[in-house]
């Protein structure tokens, strides 16, 4: 045999019979090991792999096209004997590596699913979106809220029902402090509008997506822990009119140009006058049917002109904080406000009949959305 420290020398085959062929290949053996052991892995496999000069592709044309016919298969079943030799030698250091770590490399690799946004948050990004083309920007708040924002500035009186612990969810230990200053979860993303206006001065475009908290025995339509998006609208010689067109084109951008939309007068402690928008049945078209309860419509939010207490709140705690309290003089401003559970609207869009659904975790249900 030649120099076999040349990657170009391929030594020249004097027979071919099976005892040339053996100790042909031994030595062939024995080079890949000495190899193995003294060059890292990348220069070891060009040295043996290589597309143009590897030695393996080198033996191929010197041995393997020049057989004789009937050479041809035993010297082909130490060909292949030599590459996986070669194969293996390559693969021995990662396989160390892995079994100090205590891997198995033989089993099948894990297969990463990407993962899809929940449905409740698609719905809620989906109606923040039709507001922002509108002109609104989105603003967050605590969810832990005071009394004083959730329900004081919102014109909530002291006995209110909503302001009891079978409806609200309170802090601990808040019996010392100040009513105002009392700790809660918050009921609704309202306490958002009233931080925002004492921060900031008119005018207003705001859209509030976030969770809430209420003291509900969970069922089919309720939750404990639920999510609504809320709007507010600031400026000199805002409407009713105006509010009735914004969400009229709201219910069109979210359900389909073909949906009509009707107000009902309502209460709210926070706006007057105050309505309760219904939108056309979109499963039929407002013909009725068993998803409307056969009266063609959907009860959907409400809505309302902020009522000047309010103003006159934000405008209390402003002076009180060293801000102008100028800016929301009800004299000078009006504004809209309204709000819609999040939940609803993905029941809606999609079909679903038990809210739970949408918290149980459940796969099965969840892939549906993908």
């Amino acid at each position: 045999m030649t120099n076999q420290t040349d990657p170009t020398s391929i030594p020249t085959l004097p027979a071919y019979d099976e005892p040339t062929l053996d100790q042909s290949f031994a030595v062939l053996a024995e080079e890949v090991r000495t190899t193995a052991a003294g060059a890292d892995a990348e220069a070891f496999r060009l040295l043996w792999l290589g597309r143009k000069q590897g030695r393996l592709k080198l033996i191929s044309e010197a041995w393997l096209k020049q057989a004789p016919a009937e050479a041809r298969k035993p010297l082909g079943i130490r060909f292949n004997q030599l590459k996986q030799q070669i194969e293996q030698s390559l693969e021995a250091p990662a396989a160390k590596i892995a079994a100090a770590q205590g891997l198995d490399i033989s089993l099948p690799g894990l297969t990463r699913t990407p993962g899809i946004p929940h449905p409740l948050l698609t719905a809620m990004d989906r109606v923040v979106e039709v507001f922002h083309h509108l002109g609104y920007s989105t603003q967050l708040g605590p969810q832990v809220e005071s009394d004083f924002y959730n329900f004081e500035a919102l014109n909530f009186p002291e006995n209110h029902p909503a302001r009891d612990t079978q409806d609200t969810l309170q802090v601990a230990h808040q019996q010392s402090k100040p009513s105002r200053d009392r700790l809660l979860m918050r009921t609704h993303t309202s306490p958002v509008q009233i931080r925002t206006m004492v921060s900031q001065a008119p005018p207003l475009r705001i859209v509030i997506p976030g969770k809430v908290h209420r003291n509900d025995a969970a069922d089919a339509t309720h939750s404990p822990i639920f999510h609504q998006v809320e709007g507010l609208c600031v400026d000199t010689n805002v409407t009713f009119s105006d509010l009735k067109g914004t969400l009229d084109h709201a219910m069109r951008a979210l359900f389909g140009s073909a949906v009509k939309t009707r107000f009902f007068p309502s209460f709210f402690p926070f706006t007057e006058p105050s309505a309760d928008v219904q939108i056309s049945c979109i499963f039929c078209g407002g013909k009725g049917c068993r998803k409307c309860k056969h009266s063609g419509w959907i009860e959907l939010l409400g809505c309302g002109m902020v009522d000047p207490a309010v103003f006159q709140a934000v405008t209390e705690e402003r002076r009180r904080l060293g801000l102008d309290p100028s800016p929301y003089d009800p004299a000078r401003i009006s504004g809209f406000a309204f709000g819609m559970g999040v939940e609803r609207i993905a029941m809606i869009l999609h079909g679903v009949s038990d809210i739970g659904q949408f918290y149980s975790g459940d796969m099965r249900f969840l892939e549906q959305f993908s």
